[in-house]
């Protein structure tokens, strides 16, 4: 991207997840390690900590309103995908909650980005019914600048050599 006129001189800025608050620091070179080695030249490298933190009620109210006309409390919906369920949510609120956290810290570190690229949550089939996943989806894209959605395969296509 960077050998285009558009988007040559835009700053990219990398922010990482990290899963344990006492091991920035060992994330943070990790990372600065692997950009190094894929020769990605960044402006700046942030770890966030506290992607488990619990999301605002703000949010909250966002999400339950998107799923709002997909709820369902009967257990006898749960395999039809066009329905939100209360086991489901409880199933997977961990996943969601993540969700939020991370629309939360997309709105407060990228809404005046040029673009955005995130990896695309992994739908899983029969665990995740399609409203609630494009809720996810919805969670992370409005009201933000244009987003890139990336997933793999879990196939590696580059290699590097240390």
């Amino acid at each position: 991207m960077c050998t285009k006129r558009n988007w040559s001189s835009c700053k990219l800025r990398v922010f990482a997840l990290a899963n344990k608050r006492d091991e920035l620091e060992l994330e943070h070179r990790n990372m600065a390690s692997l950009l190094a080695k894929f020769r990605i030249d960044y402006t700046d490298l942030q770890v966030v900590p506290d992607i488990t933190a619990k999301p605002q009620e703000s949010t909250q109210r966002f999400f339950d309103s998107l799923i709002a006309d997909f709820r369902t409390e009967d257990k006898a919906n749960t395999s039809d995908s066009v329905y939100v369920s209360d086991a489901e949510l409880l199933a997977i609120k961990d996943k969601t909650n993540r969700h939020l956290r991370l629309r939360e810290l997309l709105l407060e570190h990228s809404s005046e980005a040029n673009m955005v690229v995130v990896t695309l949550p992994i739908p899983r089939k029969n665990i995740v019914s399609a409203p609630l996943y494009l809720a996810w989806l919805e969670l992370l894209t409005k009201d933000m600048p244009p987003i890139l959605l990336v997933r793999g395969n879990q196939t590696s296509v580059l290699t590097f050599y240390s």
